[in-house]
């Protein structure tokens, strides 16, 4: 009837309800979902962890442990996008950070009444900032002192009497085993120097008079052999576990890799003073906290599972399953525990770790200028001063802020570009005034071409594209958080200027930039050659087991590259490894003297060891990809070379070679894009060493992103320059080595049809 509404047709009626159930349903589905909990614990940690929230009462909970090294990342991907944990289990030190990415929310009521009180003073400090607590503490951990008692039966006052032990311990037994070489390790000494690694103004404090006496105190530890080179914590376990160290330096996962007879031999007591000052060694102290996400903050059960975590039973299962030392005063440490009580005194001279986001971007200096000065590459006052500067520099202004108009326009002008072209094409195909009915019939009869590519369109375009979208996109930016800002192309000027500094300087650009080219052609010379040499060897018929010779030179190919770089690493080490076993046993069969090589205390011998290990992970790829080649020769071919008189070398340079070398050409290509972003070893085998000049265009990128306060937009610039001079260079590179088809002899004769194959390859010996 006219007038009268027509009512909505059920299609729509049935949405409307449904999302009307939808929106009444959301919060009951919201408190229904699980409580999601991340952590980086493990072994003792996680099972006590793991038996604390099954006591929980409440809502059920997600667990997830996440590799250590990832873990920050994880959080500051996840949480942002709504996909992270309620609540996370991490150290007060990234307090600083997350607060200003806005990853962490006040506990709120998530602190019990009264809890101030509960909770020890200096733990409730590490975790408050501007007032508001930020985490609930749960342990706190620092370094103490590890003694054998089967070398040694009283605790050392003074550091100076450890090193006293070297005349009176046996042979090749150390008195002292920590990571000397490490920044935090080396904290406590610095400490009873009166240094810090971090000022109260955010400045870098790891400089001056007191910093560099603790480090001429550590070298003289080392250059008497009280202390042993280049250590890192599995060969402080090892020497600690076989009873070649008297003493370690380490905190309470230490544990974790000690063997049982280690275990019953083993008494922890506090740090000893420095004679030289008087003063206590005091090490850092880090505050585990459990920390709420700002979605999981708004709910009550999130609240009370954290209060769960942070209370007296949970404290007390933590005691009894993992050993860590509690942070409430109402959670006794047992009088007859010596390993608790060692690590409880030891943290009352502890220095709570600074929270400041500039924390981040002193490890890395403090490093590089801790190993310069104990190898002898540089004085303590010149390496730290290089530290401090480089500290400064990571430290400067972000770039201004820029309009970002011109790129708006740019982009606009690109757009329009491509469909102009796109329409005068379509133009050029097609005459007459249908012009639009000839494009209509000509996209109807092509769409089942596009529904056979669509998918691989998708596939390309979420899997490839849009990271390249996005990465680029991103080094148009630069800082984090609320300080995030579009700076268009400075980051790229930064880059190709050496942020202002001399073009050649250590870890400009242009000189990371050498070094890669460098590493990649030595690599793929030899990754060719051997690969080559090797398959022309196994290709041969009368060579007995050729099948298990294959096997064994794809192993290296097979085993992951980590692991690969990991071993070669230990093979390299001056005083326990492979190589100086090697150069001494030469020494005693022949009575020579060769002095072990410090590997990475030279660019040389460090890019060496970087080079032997790549070489071994990639030569294998070359000779797997020459053998499907070499099979593909014609036999008939290198007979005739042979009926003519032709040499083996003269068949293998005249007619093998050039029919491989089309099939090689882009392995070669591949072998060089894989070999200019050789991350795993270069990071795990010199990680940079000595100084960063062994570094590589993609590590650096790498240091920027992630131990340089995650200047992601900066090393992000860093990955479109490489990005860059990739498809630069193998374009080139693919121009330059075309070989028509036509020069290839192919069957019985030569593709031109000049002479049959046996003639041409006659003339061409």
């Amino acid at each position: 009837m006219p007038g009268r509404r027509r009512p909505p047709p059920a299609p729509a009626l049935t949405a409307a309800a449904l999302a009307a159930l939808l929106l009444l349903l959301s919060p009951a589905l919201a408190a229904a979902a699980p409580i999601r909990l991340w952590h980086a614990y493990r072994d003792a940690e996680a099972k006590a962890l793991g038996a604390i929230v099954a006591a929980f009462k409440g809502e059920e909970v997600e667990l997830l442990s996440l590799p250590f090294d990832a873990y920050a990342s994880k959080l500051q991907a996840a949480i942002p996008m709504g996909e992270g944990p309620d609540l996370f289990i991490d150290a007060h030190e990234r307090l600083g950070d997350y607060r200003a990415r806005k990853l962490v929310a006040p506990v709120g009521d998530a602190l019990e009444p009264g809890g101030e009180a509960v909770f020890q003073a200096p733990a409730l400090a590490a975790v408050r900032q501007e007032g508001e607590i930020l985490g609930l503490p749960i342990s706190q951990k620092c370094m103490a002192l590890y003694m054998n008692t089967a070398l040694v039966r009283e605790a050392p006052v003074y550091l100076e009497d450890i090193a006293a032990l070297a005349g009176a311990l046996p042979q090749g037994v150390y008195p002292l085993a920590y990571e000397a070489s490490n920044a935090y390790a080396h904290m406590p000494i610095l400490a009873a120097f009166g240094g810090t690694m971090l000022d109260e103004d955010d400045q870098f404090g790891f400089f001056g008079p007191g910093p560099e006496r603790s480090l001429e105190l550590v070298r003289s530890l080392i250059e008497r052999r009280i202390v042993p080179e280049d250590a890192n914590g599995a060969l402080v376990t090892d020497l600690y576990n076989t009873g070649r160290a008297a003493f370690a330096i380490s905190g309470p996962w230490f544990v974790g890799g000690l063997k049982d007879e280690a275990k019953r031999r083993s008494r922890v007591v506090p740090l000893p003073k420095v004679r030289e000052t008087g003063q206590p060694m005091r090490p850092f102290m880090t505050v585990e906290a459990v920390m709420l996400s700002p979605q999981g903050a708004q709910r009550a059960e999130v609240r009370a599972l954290a209060r769960h975590i942070a209370g007296a039973a949970a404290a007390a299962t933590r005691l009894e399953v993992a050993r860590t030392p509690p942070v409430r005063s109402d959670v006794p440490v047992p009088a007859d525990d010596a390993f608790i009580a060692a690590f409880a005194e030891q943290a009352k001279v502890a220095i709570p770790m600074p929270t400041s986001p500039a924390m981040r971007s002193t490890w890395e200096p403090a490093a590089r200028a801790i190993r310069k000065v104990l190898r002898g590459d540089a004085p303590p006052d010149v390496a730290l001063s290089e530290a401090k500067r480089r500290f400064d520099d990571v430290r400067r202004p972000l770039p201004p802020r820029a309009s970002p108009a011109p790129l708006l326009l740019a982009l606009g002008a690109l757009a329009l570009f491509f469909v102009l072209r796109w329409v005068f094409a379509a133009r050029a195909s097609v005459r007459g005034p249908t012009l639009r009915r000839a494009l209509a019939r000509s996209i109807q009869r092509s769409i089942p071409a596009y529904k056979y590519v669509a998918h691989a369109v998708v596939a390309i375009g979420v899997l490839v594209m849009v990271p390249l979208v996005i990465g680029a996109a991103t080094s148009l930016f630069a800082g984090s958080g609320e300080s995030l800002r579009y700076v268009g192309l400075a980051n790229f000027i930064s880059i190709l200027t050496a942020r202002g500094g001399p073009l050649f300087a250590s870890g400009s650009f242009y000189l990371v930039l050498a070094v890669t080219v460098l590493w990649t052609v030595v690599n793929l010379f030899f990754h060719v050659v051997l690969g080559v040499s090797l398959a022309l060897l196994l290709h041969r018929p009368t060579l007995r087991l050729r099948a298990v010779y294959r096997v064994l030179l794809i192993v290296p190919w097979a085993v992951p590259s980590y692991v690969t770089a990991l071993s070669w690493k230990g093979m390299f080490h001056r005083q326990f490894g492979a190589v100086t076993g090697l150069i001494e046993a030469v020494n005693s069969a022949f009575g020579t003297s060769i002095e072990p090589i410090a590997w990475f205390s030279s660019f040389t011998t460090a890019f060496t060891a970087n080079v032997a290990t790549n070489v071994w992970l990639g030569f294998p790829f070359m000779m797997v990809v020459t053998l499907g080649a070499l099979t593909a020769v014609p036999e008939d071919v290198l007979e005739a070379a042979e009926v003519d008189g032709a040499t083996r070398w003269q068949r293998l340079w005249n007619i093998t070679l050039p029919l491989v070398r089309p099939v090689l050409a882009p392995a070669v290509t591949l072998g060089a894009i894989w070999t200019f972003n050789m991350f795993n070893v270069v990071f795990l085998v010199s990680g940079g060493d000595p100084d960063g000049t062994t570094d590589i265009l993609v590590s650096e990128a790498y240091r920027w992103a992630f131990t340089r306060e995650a200047q992601y937009g900066y090393a992000a610039a860093y990955s479109v320059l490489i990005f860059l001079l990739l498809t630069l260079a193998t374009r080139d590179w693919r121009w330059r080595r075309r070989t028509p088809a036509s020069h290839i002899p192919q069957g019985g004769g030569a593709a031109d049809g000049s002479a049959p194959a046996p003639v041409a390859a006659t003339e061409a010996v």
